[in-house]
């Protein structure tokens, strides 16, 4: 078994897509994921994207994806890596896949000298808070994360 790492690519948008559909059914929400393939090129590949994509092999077969951006610290003073999106197809867990690619951003985030690594997990997925907790990461509690989106987003942005 060989676990290989290596940039997306605009052609991966349909396997990207898939990816984050089977995230999607598996945290409960796949009514929520509104975009297409079209979108998924556009955004994520699109110029001026600031957004960046991995794709795990296993022997050349995808079996996992980490989508990500870089974020920034006004109190550190540095960039750091936010990481949208983690997801190994169920058939290919336990073989290394997901912390291989967290180790290849922890590593990125290293190279280029960010000060922080950060994600979101859904407060019922008791399996990924045991693997992130596994090596090291640790949940903040003294932290709410809201979001404004769809009509909300317009009205405010409205005035």
């Amino acid at each position: 078994m060989s676990l290989h790492i290596r940039p997306a690519t605009a052609d991966d948008a349909a396997l990207i897509l898939r990816f984050i559909t089977d995230l999607a059914i598996y945290e409960k929400a796949e009514h929520e994921v509104k975009t297409d393939v079209t979108g998924i090129r556009d955004s994520l590949f699109g110029a001026g994207s600031t957004t960046h994509g991995l794709i795990c092999e296993q022997d050349g077969v995808p079996v996992g994806f980490a989508v990500y951006f870089f974020s920034y610290s006004t109190w550190l003073g540095k960039h750091g890596i936010y990481l949208e999106d983690l997801y190994v197809a169920p058939e290919h867990r336990k073989l290394g896949a997901g912390k291989a690619l967290l180790r290849h951003l922890a590593q990125l985030a290293v190279t280029k000298g960010c000060g922080r690594m950060e994600w979101a997990v859904l407060d019922w997925n008791t399996p990924a808070m045991e693997f992130y907790e596994a090596f090291g990461a640790r949940p903040k509690d003294d932290w709410v994360c809201y979001r404004l989106t769809g009509q909300a987003l317009l009205d405010f942005a409205a005035g």
